[in-house]
């Protein structure tokens, strides 16, 4: 049968399809979108975000000696357990790669996420964590190991030759593992525990959006620029409950499926566009959900009560299909979507040849945000235990803005800063993290209303005590800062700029708060923008087929230990109140902390403590116990 159009033309064949709904546009770049792509790509060369041939190189040199050692290990285990020799010379592990390296989109002095895959017969918490860490931690090669086997993703993190090392491990159902192993595969999720799921999922998604995505190249350069961003503006950091590597993959991959056709420099001002007008929490989705006879959980808030509570859904591509963005909290949300405000505005500015790129890069002034922080250091008796330490504390910092927002019934915002800041003059090992609060927009509170957090955060110290592997020495303290009163440390030059001499990034400031607050733009811009803006409006105001809901609270968290603390004051977010709450005298007074620890007949314990003294804080460190 002929199939022919009447004027005897072949039909026209259907634009393809990507992703679960249709693409917003297929316009291709106009001369004025290649012009500013040039400048784009010219300005990420300049800004060092490639790395070298020579590097490249060593990564992959790096990546073949981790592959022997692992493949020697193996064979010894082999043996060890009375395999023939046939299988001893067969046994072998293989090395994957995951994250930015197999995304194509890691930066110099980037680490490489890789995953170990061997046997059934070779465990995880013996093989792995002890004798392989033992073998690693012999090599000259090898420098700052630290294995972290209590983590939700169990990890063994290392220098190698000077490149930062991330080694996942996943035991899988065969006793031969083959080194043309398909990991994309649902069949080798068969048999294996939740650890290894997690794990083998990091390189599973990563396959996924490649193949998921119209075009390779554009979609790493597009992604290279978010990252890039993201870290400038202070929301790249998965633990703290911002976005992590694999969330902007994610969200970047989906605008690349509304927009086809567009090149890097168009997909930057798309992306913008409609996370600004996203209706979270409507799941960011590159393809369907879909179930499998194995029965791992997958998102799902119809059938799951907890997913119902996520504020920010970015699910992942591939079997079992999961939030990768569980961490973002009300008030990490509410910081994100004015950075995408602001990137928004920028980008029109851009479009309007009003502004350049590096406008849209500029630093985000965080220690010029607020008008009252908290800080919290970090102590420890030596650099290794601070190593440990720290990665446990940090890991919990978001918890501490959870609790907040749960105990002033959202009133007070918080905003978790994920840089680390150390103060070189001090010669014992610390680090110090920052938050800035302030009152929540648009409720009219009394007139010098406190926020009384003392008790949140004893609640917070107590559970980070708690910690498995705490030695003596290691501590946190938690204090109120005003802006006028942050330590020098925190400034890039070692100094507080004067107020009068304004950085030229604060004038982006000053052009986002705008944006943010404003809801009209100049009618050429708004001419410019319709068709889009209409079409972003109609696949986004669709109501997906999921229960969910935008929920502010956090269930209360209980404590096993008692503690009992005595340290600074904290709360009012109000300039003058924090000073009828707050003496700043009281500030320089030596701090004296009794903290309780249980030991394993139920007897308590106290540790008498000294303090150091750093700038207006007092750092405790602990000197010894005695029996209460």
């Amino acid at each position: 049968m002929d199939s022919r159009n009447p004027n005897g033309s072949l039909p026209l064949s259907p634009p393809p399809k990507y992703g679960i709904t249709k693409s917003i546009s297929l316009s291709g770049p106009s001369e004025a979108d290649v012009q500013r792509n040039t400048e784009l790509e010219k300005f990420l060369i300049e800004s060092g975000l490639y790395e070298s041939k020579e590097e490249a190189a060593k990564r992959e040199e790096v990546l073949g000696r981790i592959t022997e050692i692992v493949k020697i290990w193996v064979k010894q285990l082999t043996r060890q357990r009375g395999y023939t020799d046939q299988m001893v010379e067969e046994a072998k592990a293989v090395i994957f790669t995951f994250g930015s390296y197999r995304l194509g989109v890691h930066g110099p002095g980037a680490d490489i996420d890789t995953l170990c895959v061997g046997p059934s017969y070779v465990n995880r918490e013996e093989d792995f964590f002890i004798i392989l860490h033992d073998i690693l931690a012999e090599m000259e090669e090898v420098t700052e190991l630290q294995p972290v086997p209590d983590a939700h993703v169990p990890v063994m993190k290392f220098k190698f030759q000077g490149i930062s090392i991330d080694l996942l491990y996943a035991s899988i159902s065969l006793l031969v593992v083959p080194d043309d192993l398909d990991i994309s595969c649902v069949s080798v999720l068969h048999n294996v525990d939740e650890q290894s799921v997690r794990s083998l999922n990091g390189c599973r998604v990563a396959d996924q959006i490649l193949k998921l995505v119209p075009n390779i190249e554009h979609f790493r350069t597009a992604l290279r620029c978010l990252k890039f961003w993201a870290k400038r503006r202070g929301v790249y950091s998965n633990v703290t409950g911002f976005l992590g590597g694999v969330n902007w993959a994610l969200l970047v991959a989906r605008i690349c499926q509304l927009y086809p056709n567009a090149i890097p420099s168009m997909l930057l001002s798309r992306f913008f566009r409609v996370y600004t007008q996203w209706r979270w929490p409507n799941p960011v989705m590159l393809c369907s959900i879909e179930e499998d006879e194995l029965g791992f959980p997958v998102w799902d808030p119809r059938k799951n009560p907890r997913d119902r509570f996520h504020h920010m859904p970015i699910i992942t591509p591939a079997y079992p299909c999961m939030n990768s963005s569980y961490n973002v909290s009300v008030s990490t949300l509410r910081v994100i979507m004015e950075q995408f405000q602001c990137g928004n505005g920028i980008c029109e500015e851009i479009e309007l040849n009003k502004a350049q790129w590096n406008t849209l890069f500029e630093r985000y002034l965080f220690f010029e945000a607020y008008k009252n922080y908290l800080q919290v250091d970090i102590v420890s008796a030596d650099a290794d235990d601070l190593l440990a330490w720290k990665g446990w504390t940090e890991s919990r910092l978001r918890l501490l803005t959870l609790k907040i927002e749960r105990d002033t019934n959202g009133m007070l915002q918080c905003h978790p800063y994920p840089n680390e800041y150390v103060d070189k003059s001090k010669l014992f090992p610390h680090c110090s993290f920052f938050m800035g609060l302030q009152r929540k927009e648009g409720v009219n509170g009394q007139e010098g209303q406190q926020f009384d957090i003392r008790g949140t955060v004893d609640e917070f110290r107590q559970e980070i005590s708690m910690y498995m592997y705490w030695k003596p020495g290691m501590d946190i303290y938690v204090s109120h800062v005003r802006r006028r009163q942050l330590p020098a440390f925190v400034f890039p030059d070692g100094y507080r700029r004067p107020r009068t001499l304004r950085h030229p990034s604060q004038h982006t400031e000053k052009a986002c708060e705008d944006v943010t607050r404003s809801q009209s733009g100049s009618a050429e811009r708004r001419i410019k923008r319709k068709h889009d803006d209409e079409a972003v409006d109609e696949k986004l105001s669709k109501p997906r087929d999921c229960n969910t809901s935008n929920f502010g609270g956090t269930s209360h968290i209980s404590i096993g230990q008692e503690a009992k603390l005595e340290h600074l004051r904290t709360g009012d977010v109000d300039g003058n109140s924090v000073d009828r709450l707050l003496d700043r005298d009281k500030r320089y007074e030596e701090i004296t902390i009794q903290q309780a620890r249980t030991d394993g007949q139920g007897s308590h314990t106290t540790c008498g403590l000294t303090s150091l003294h750093v700038d207006n804080l007092s750092i405790v460190r602990n000197v010894g116990s005695q029996e209460q």
